[in-house]
């Protein structure tokens, strides 16, 4: 009798630990909605960049990206995103899909521009850069290397 209320202490601890971490680990996750001014912008390519995925000033983490679709009119990518609301963007701020590095996740890097106006929560970012892609840059370097180099040999 007294093994059983033993286990059954250990099992109740356990189970509470195992509790605990997940909501230690929700809680760190980045999870749920953020907050702050929802803008979106459109983009040719967005390759590499999900939902969740960092929005960035200056290096510094001020959004999240919500929500990526297909607008189907023009076939461009449509981003949705979170910044903080104390971030207050002009409405000739940049955005762009960069990479952190050469195998590194991509994310959306907002430029803040000069003008007077600040965007408000619905509103466009309309000046952007695609995400660049390596692998059409590695194939372009390599031919122009091979056909620039066995004309010179000959």
């Amino acid at each position: 009798m007294k093994r059983n209320v033993v286990e059954s202490l250990l099992g109740a601890l356990v189970l509470l630990v195992a509790v605990g971490f997940f909501v230690w680990a929700y809680a760190r996750a980045d999870v749920g909605d953020p907050g702050g001014n929802v803008l979106s912008a459109k983009f040719d390519r967005i390759d590499g960049l999900d939902v969740g995925g960092a929005v960035r000033i200056s290096g510094i983490r001020v959004g999240q990206v919500l929500e990526q679709r297909l607008d189907p009119v023009s076939f461009r990518a449509e981003l949705r995103f979170s910044v903080d609301r104390s971030v207050e963007l002009p409405a000739d701020s940049t955005a762009a899909v960069v990479s952190s590095g050469l195998l590194g996740g991509k994310y959306l890097a907002i430029v803040p521009g000069g003008d007077d106006i600040i965007l408000a929560d619905g509103d466009e970012i309309t000046f952007t850069q695609s995400s660049v892609n390596f692998e059409d840059l590695l194939g372009q370097f390599i031919f122009s290397q091979t056909s620039g180099g066995g004309a010179a040999a000959e």
